[in-house]
């Protein structure tokens, strides 16, 4: 007897399939509503509204590292988020110093930028080879 019927596995794989697809759909929703929040936020500053501006800056990338720690196992998404957490950084430096400072922190935006682009980088050229010979 080989234990469990071709029915029963079916049924079984459909079950997970189905919880697994209902995950996805949550986190998809999470990442849109994370979508909104930054977007909220850059609507703030090119209508220059500081405070609201400055407040959406936290739950922003609150989000951001949020999402970005339950994609930790996922090399590509790993990558992908830091290089998000660092772009809204960037871009939160930039918008802070365009409020407060006379567009002064360009330059130490500009560090955030650019390790977001090392995050993508480090991916493409770094990782995905090393994986695609491991193959």
């Amino acid at each position: 007897m080989r234990g469990i019927s071709n029915e029963a596995a079916r049924r079984s794989n459909k079950i997970i399939f189905t919880f697994v697809m209902m995950i996805s759909e949550k986190m998809r929703a999470y990442e849109n509503m994370h979508i909104v929040m930054w977007l909220l936020k850059d609507t703030c500053w090119v209508l220059d509204f500081k405070i609201p501006g400055l407040i959406m800056i936290f739950p922003t990338i609150g989000v951001a590292l949020h999402i970005t720690w339950l994609h930790r196992k996922a090399l590509a998404e790993l990558y992908h988020n830091l290089a998000v957490v660092s772009w809204i950084c960037a871009n939160s430096v930039w918008m802070i110093g365009e409020f407060f400072y006379e567009d002064t922190l360009r330059p130490v935006s500009t560090i955030f930028f650019v390790l977001g682009l090392l995050m993508v980088f480090i991916y493409y050229f770094i990782h995905l080879p090393r994986n695609r010979t491991a193959k």
